[in-house]
């Protein structure tokens, strides 16, 4: 999900976004809903209000025909004035209807109905003026019944049967619309709650892969290293914050195994710098007084056996001697002293005094090409020549010890702008065993060795901050390669 770890601050940036955007999604939604419900509604109001008023209209009519009655058959003085009274009335509703009409259906609808209206004002007033005794009652009676009733009023109602049949239409693509609101309203407030839904489901999710896993993570791998699995390693996953905490806690890892490994080093060490100065000062005595009284033994009085068996001592004290100062200087702590020199004459100083060796089992050396000249400078090396002397020195006497006779031993080299790697190839038997760095000696097949070669050969490397590996061959023999800068970062 997240190959590429985000930041846990910009995660948290598009979660509270999307939330606000629901929320504004929801807010729309509602005032969406509100206002499509608020116009409708209102939409409604009006037309139950036309309809009220044109029943209104309707009623106040049939008031006047019953007042226009009662004046010429029942002589009601009062029937002019209430006539009158209703007139202005239904003239207020029609004001009311017009004033509240939209379209030019309404419109027209309402002012067919109000002329029809007022033709009806305009023959039932001419009645009122006229003088009941003058007129025949039988000729009144025809005038109300088939002038009025069959004929203005009729095609008063037939107009006004259309208006309402106009407002029921409209009353129904109301209720069309208030129920297409309401489904637009439910499907808008549905999709914020939806959304909201899912954003609950990926912050979950979320949370779970980007936050808690990775912290479980955390708590395993510092559980680990706190009971000294130094190896184990805190997964860098999730988010940003979280992976840059675990990528502390594998690097702490690290520091702790090469501390761990420094002070273990430096404790055996230490624990032979006590021992063994006291060890070879208390055998570097007797051995001297040994060596010299086979000296002053070693005269030509004695016979050859005699003299070969002083001769062996002499060699055994010399071998011991020896020994012993190796071990001394590799307890002694190493302090460089870098000058600029060529790679090729450390070899060649190196390989000087094991000519003699060299020759007796007839090996054959492979040397590189050297540069040449014009090209000193190409493998210059700024280092400690005498201390990478002796460690190529060490480790070419073990090759040849190991080379069988007539063999043959081949020295690589590659140069790179920032190292130098030197390579030492021999087609003996192989290692028996796999150097160890950290180890205060190492196994030896020599008769009289001291197993402490290789790890001197590793403690100059890493104080000339290079590194040493062996490699055993498929066909047979060793690779040694030792690997350098160009310049001594002391």
């Amino acid at each position: 999900m997240f190959k590429k770890n985000k930041s846990l601050k910009d995660l948290l940036l598009i979660h509270e976004l999307a939330f606000i955007l629901l929320i504004i999604l929801a807010a729309a939604a509602g005032a969406i809903g509100i206002h499509l419900w608020g116009k409708s509604s209102q939409e409604a109001s009006r037309i139950s209000l036309l309809v009220t008023e044109v029943q209104q209209t309707r009623g106040d009519l049939y008031r006047q025909m019953k007042e226009l009655f009662d004046a010429y058959f029942l002589e009601d003085l009062n029937a002019r004035a209430e006539y009158n009274n209703f007139t202005v009335s239904v003239e207020k509703h029609f004001a009311q209807l017009k004033k509240i009409t939209v379209g030019k259906a309404e419109t027209a609808a309402i002012n067919d109905l109000h002329a029809s209206y007022k033709e009806f004002v305009f023959e039932t007033s001419a009645l009122f003026d006229q003088k009941p005794q003058s007129i025949n009652t039988e000729v009144i009676k025809h005038a109300l019944n088939t002038g009025l009733e069959t004929g203005l009023f009729k095609r008063y109602e037939v107009i006004l049967a259309h208006t309402e049949r106009l407002l029921s239409q409209k009353q129904i693509e109301l209720d069309r619309q208030l129920n297409d609101t309401k489904r637009t309203s439910t499907i808008l407030l549905v999709i914020p709650l939806i959304l909201a839904v899912l954003l609950l489901i990926f912050s979950r999710l979320f949370l779970k892969r980007a936050i808690v896993k990775p912290i479980e993570g955390v708590l395993k791998a510092t559980s680990e290293i706190s009971t000294g699995n130094l190896t184990h390693r805190a997964p860098e996953e999730g988010v940003q914050e979280l992976a840059s905490v675990s990528k502390a806690i594998n690097e702490m890892a690290d520091k702790l195994i090469i501390s761990q490994e420094t002070l273990i080093r430096t404790e055996k060490q230490a624990a032979q710098g006590l021992l063994v100065p006291m060890l070879a000062h208390n055998i570097r005595n007797p051995l001297a007084s040994i060596r010299a009284t086979a000296q002053v033994m070693d005269g030509p009085e004695h016979d050859t056996e005699t003299r070969d068996s002083l001769v062996g001592i002499i060699n055994t004290v010399d071998r011991l001697e020896r020994w012993t100062g190796a071990l001394l200087a590799y307890l002694h702590p190493l302090k460089p002293q870098p000058t600029v020199t060529r790679i090729q004459d450390i070899v060649e100083g190196a390989l000087e005094p094991l000519q003699q060796k060299i020759k007796e089992k007839s090996i054959q050396l492979t040397m590189p090409t050297w540069p040449k000249n014009g090209e000193i400078k190409y493998d210059a090396i700024f280092t400690d020549q005498h201390l990478l002397e002796q460690v190529i020195y060490n480790l070419l006497l073990n090759a040849i010890d190991a080379s069988n006779q007539a063999s043959s031993i081949d020295i690589e080299l590659e140069i790179t702008p920032h190292k130098l790697i030197l390579r030492l190839l021999d087609h003996g038997c192989g290692m028996p065993f796999t150097p160890d760095p950290s180890a205060m000696s190492a196994p030896t097949t020599k008769r009289f060795g001291t197993g402490l070669g290789i790890p001197f050969a590793f403690k100059v490397c890493d104080a000339l901050g290079g590194e040493l590996k062996f490699t055993t061959r498929p066909e047979g023999g060793t690779v040694i390669s030792i690997s350098l800068p160009k310049n001594l970062d002391l």
